[in-house]
């Protein structure tokens, strides 16, 4: 599984995933990190920026991890089988052995409240 988690400061989970440029792309098998690297974006190319249904860096992913997501990206990463989710975890590596682990919850709310980011990252 591909695992990408938002990191702008390259050091630690980050928040609004839809303005984040800067991911940390994990390789994960059996529930352990195989390989991990960065991919640092052009600023068109964050969700934020980029049209929802036109081709994106990230379409290969199968999970976002970010500190914080809206509404509208979270229905985007839907939309393209991406699943996603939202932690309080700032360790990149631990928040990504919680989501293996199946300590995360998805990033959707039930009834809509706890919105954080940007509604139109869509």
């Amino acid at each position: 599984m591909k695992v990408a988690v938002t990191s702008q400061n390259r050091k630690e989970v980050t928040e609004h995933a839809g303005r984040c440029r800067k991911f940390w792309l994990f390789d994960v098998e059996a529930g352990e990190i195989r390989r991990r690297e960065i991919l640092e974006l052009a600023k068109e190319d964050s969700f934020h920026e980029s049209g929802g249904d036109t081709p994106h860096p990230l379409d290969d992913i199968d999970v976002l991890i970010a500190g914080s997501m809206g509404p509208g990206l979270r229905r985007r990463m839907a939309r393209k089988g991406i699943a996603a989710f939202v932690t309080q975890e700032k360790d990149l590596e631990r928040a990504v052995a919680l989501w293996a682990a199946g300590g995360l919850s998805p990033a959707t709310p039930p009834d809509g409240s706890g919105e954080q980011g940007c509604a139109d990252c869509s």
